[in-house]
């Protein structure tokens, strides 16, 4: 499946300041068992050692650990509560991923690319921004609930470091013309008055198309937790194969032409941000959902220019029973709004507030937004701030710098060369990660098969 660049910016998410209510993993109470030790022992389940090994891939070693945490990432990242019964679901997956991962590294490593500490991250705070959630709370809340950072980073790494290796794959092929760019500008024309749709993915590999039921069953656990609130691109950052993940399963503006078949018949009878049921794709399984759709060459936009000032909270908000530091805040917010006449100093105030938010976040189409944040902003004349909104770590206020109506349709040069790289990026890993899966030499030591059985 191709992609295309995620051009529209998420970060306005932000602005509403929710975090991700990551449940607490404590343990249950019991009360006292009038039961011998010795039977409570032989009643109780046997967990497996940390350092049990699952696999051997190329002869590095895949342990329980590893398979631990990424379960535990899953579990916190989502926010909600999942059955162990769904987790042993997911863990054959799990560990079919870990090993793909392992197979990617050492490519990485063998090729002697680098991924520099800044690209992750910034790949984790592009996480956090699409999820609403402040800096950093996505490290700290795996710090609170014993879940090693190490887990998370050594993720985005590989998905990072990967790319590095399939565009040094590509070589010359990954140069796109302007040849190539005026053809697919001219295949575009052509499309004037189709469908295009503005989606996202979570593309799950099969292994063996005649034994598809653990990825079967792994797909529909995943669209199970997406239908009860999972959040979408971590979910996607997590769990999908696609080069996409890292950008939170966005595959951008795409028209039916790059879809595959199976695809495009059910995004055609979508609502508006519904989950696909599982739908079978050469090689694997494609969860979807659309954020929107407009017709090829034609859709008019309000784009908006904005900045924000963020007064962060110490404590979460209890509205019953708000703290004098959160009573200050909004006094100071609400001076604000009488005193601040200018997008330049809308800046400076966020920069004093130490910049919890950007300032600013971006270019912003008025007809995306959701529809609260569309209220306040599309009666909001510009250099004039907005009333205060309160959530549960901080206060925002928005200010419009400028408004302006587009042809969001139009593709720019740059936007159709991201598109074409992409598509050929796409094409590249899927046919290296099948030509390093039949190199590789694999051993399923028995703890690891028994999940499969």
């Amino acid at each position: 499946m191709s992609k295309t660049l995620c051009t529209a910016s998420t970060a306005l998410a932000a602005l509403f300041a929710f975090s991700a209510a990551f449940p607490a993993m404590a343990a249950p109470h019991h009360k006292a068992d009038p039961k011998p030790a010795a039977a409570k022992q032989a009643a109780a389940p046997v967990k497996p050692p940390e350092d049990q090994i699952l696999a051997v891939i190329n002869g590095q070693v895949l342990t329980q650990r590893d398979v631990d945490n990424r379960a535990k990432l899953f579990v916190l990242s989502t926010g909600l509560p999942i059955s162990p019964e769904i987790m042993g679901r997911m863990r054959g997956q799990i560990i079919h991923q870990l090993i793909d991962e392992r197979l990617k590294t050492q490519e990485i490593l063998k090729l002697h690319i680098n991924v520099e500490p800044d690209q992750i991250a910034g790949a984790i705070s592009n996480i956090e921004q699409r999820n609403g959630m402040p800096k950093n709370a996505l490290r700290d809340r795996l710090a609170s609930d014993g879940v090693s950072l190490t887990t998370l980073i050594d993720q985005i790494r590989v998905q990072i470091g990967w790319m590095q290796v399939l565009r040094e794959k590509l070589g010359e092929e990954g140069r796109i013309t302007a040849t190539q760019i005026s053809q697919r500008e001219q295949a575009l024309q052509a499309e004037q008055g189709r469908a295009q749709y503005f989606m996202s993915e979570i593309f799950v590999p099969v292994a063996d198309p005649r034994h598809d039921e653990a990825e079967l069953t792994f797909t529909r656990t995943i669209i199970s937790q997406l239908r009860e609130g999972a959040p979408f691109p971590i979910v996607a950052a997590q769990f999908s194969q696609a080069q996409s993940a890292l950008d939170g399963g966005s595959m951008g503006w795409v028209q039916e032409d790059n879809l595959d078949p199976q695809v495009v018949n059910i995004v055609r009878q979508m609502p508006i941000g519904a989950i696909s049921n599982p739908i079978q794709v050469a090689g694997g399984f494609v969860i979807a959902t659309v954020q929107a759709k407009r017709v090829v060459g034609k859709q008019m936009g309000t784009v908006l220019d904005l900045r924000q000032a963020f007064f962060p909270f110490d404590t979460p908000l209890n509205p019953q029973n708000p703290t004098d530091q959160q009573k200050v805040a909004l006094q100071r917010a609400t001076a604000a709004v009488q005193n601040i006449h200018s997008c330049p100093e809308m800046e400076a105030l966020n920069k004093s507030l130490g910049e919890k938010r950007p300032g600013n976040p971006g270019s912003q189409v008025l007809e995306r937004l959701m529809p609260q944040m569309k209220a306040v902003l599309e009666s909001l004349p510009p250099n004039r701030v907005s009333r205060p909104l309160v959530s549960m770590d901080g206060i925002a206020l928005l200010m419009v710098c400028n408004r302006q109506q587009k042809n969001l349709a139009q593709q720019s040069p740059s936007e159709i060369a991201d598109q074409l790289m992409n598509e050929r990026v796409e094409q590249a890993s899927r046919q290296l990660q099948r030509d390093l899966q039949r190199r590789a030499i694999i051993e399923m030591r028995p703890a690891a098969k028994t999940v499969f059985n």
